[in-house]
């Protein structure tokens, strides 16, 4: 696997944080998708690659976990937009919950209140989205 160039590293792959409780799920989650879904699942399973793996207990409330009510910016128009990020299973956008199984919801898992990262959009155009707040939820 290609690493990003050192000067690029801070801006589009800020720290992610993943639950120690959700990693394997997680994982399982992408691997399966792999033959589906190559690109996002690809994502998702580098993002855990380079996340720091805490226990529950010391993931700081305004990390986003899975069940996590995220507030987030889009840069690119300065939209504002309130999700949940949920597993695909669970997913309704009509209810504002997102899959952590789609291009948003695999940039946002792991992220902190303040943090900033660039994304690329299904149809292949780069976007940044800075996180405006989190609610912790329940992932269950």
């Amino acid at each position: 696997m290609s690493q990003l160039p050192v000067e690029s590293a801070p801006e589009s792959a800020p720290t992610v944080i993943i639950d120690a409780g959700q990693y394997e799920r997680l994982e399982s989650l992408a691997v399966g998708a792999l033959e589906h879904s190559e690109d996002v699942a690809q994502r998702l399973l580098d993002e855990l690659e380079r996340a720091e793996v805490r226990p529950a207990e010391s993931i700081p409330p305004s990390v986003i976990t899975l069940g996590s009510e995220v507030t987030y910016r889009d840069e690119t128009n300065g939209r504002t937009q309130t999700v949940q990020l949920v597993l695909p299973g669970e997913a309704d956008i009509s209810r504002r919950r997102i899959s952590v199984l789609t291009p948003i919801g695999t940039a946002l898992i792991g992220l902190s209140e303040g943090q900033c990262i660039d994304w690329e959009t299904r149809d292949g155009s780069e976007r940044q989205l800075t996180v405006v707040s989190v609610r912790p939820g329940n992932a269950d």
